[in-house]
């Protein structure tokens, strides 16, 4: 059977697996299954290709992953994921071009998410743009002069684990925040801000500052015309907004700052849409040795 235009798109995290195919350029055929992290690597990689396999009807002629962690975007290597242990180094790519036969692109996560908002939502306006995901751990992508900026083994953007205060911009700017200062969930929280709370609404306020801190950085080193913000927490924007629009008002270079766009996703699957656009992304690089280096243009 002659293979088909379709893309097959998954979005592989610690404790789900998501997937689906375009269809007018909106997700269809969606499948999400749970998937414990603490699983063996061989378990894990079943519950990927079982979830692939489920598409085969629609004769799809590549597929794209986008998974946390360093990946090595030309050999699809995946390398100490942190939100599953048991993947220390396993050659994706491989694995799953063995088993069904078509092209596979493997890039990280949130540079899934970033290339997802800027073909699929309002980022498609801009030519700088950064995408963070904001949820159990945070993650930015990178699009400069449209084009995704990945850097070594995909490690451009990994802010979660630049220092901050007494511990990481993670622990202060992802669900851990609200966990570890309040011992309670950002979604609860939400709730209770929802209703007028005035502990959660300073809380949110207190959050939003933190994650202000970080926008403020992103704006010195990238210098971007627009942020969209992800994730779960990103339900949450209007009571964390205040907070974090404070901080960005101090930034020195107000051409930078005052222009700033910063949207909140509105789709649910940019990772998914951004792992599928990653196939074509994957068409202009060169093997530098697992860096995401363009082809060189004769034009």
């Amino acid at each position: 059977m002659k293979a088909s235009n379709t893309v097959l798109g998954l979005d592989i995290g610690g404790t789900k697996i998501s997937s689906g195919i375009i269809r007018e350029n909106k997700i269809a055929e969606r499948i999400e299954s749970r998937t414990p992290a603490n699983l063996p690597e061989d378990d894990i990689l079943e519950a990927i290709s079982s979830q692939i396999s489920a598409y085969k009807k629609f004769n799809f002629s590549s597929i794209g992953i986008g998974i946390p962690g360093l990946v090595d975007p030309i050999q699809g290597i995946v390398y100490n994921l942190a939100n599953i242990p048991s993947f220390q180094k396993v050659n994706l790519k491989d694995y799953l071009e063995e088993a069904f036969k078509v092209p596979v692109a493997v890039n990280n996560d949130a540079n899934c998410f970033a290339l997802g908002e800027y073909k699929f939502g309002p980022a498609i306006a801009h030519r700088h743009v950064v995408g963070i995901t904001l949820g159990t751990g945070i993650g930015t992508g990178i699009i400069a002069n449209g084009h995704l900026y990945t850097g070594r083994l995909c490690g451009a953007g990994e802010w979660g684990a630049v220092p901050y205060l007494d511990q990481t911009f993670e622990d202060y700017c992802s669900s851990k925040f609200f966990k570890k200062q309040y011992r309670h969930s950002a979604k609860k929280l939400a709730v209770k801000a929802k209703a007028g709370n005035p502990e959660a609404l300073a809380i949110f306020e207190e959050y939003g500052n933190h994650l202000g801190q970080l926008v403020y950085r992103l704006l010195l080193t990238y210098a971007p015309e627009a942020i969209v913000i992800g994730g779960s927490i990103r339900k949450a924007y209007p009571y964390f907004e205040k907070g974090m629009q404070s901080v960005i008002n101090g930034f020195p270079y107000k051409p930078i700052s005052e222009q700033l766009k910063i949207y909140v996703s509105d789709l649910d699957d940019s990772a998914i849409l951004g792992a599928i656009s990653m196939v074509e992304e994957n068409k202009f690089l060169v093997n530098t040795g697992g860096q995401s280096t363009p082809k060189p243009s004769l034009a």
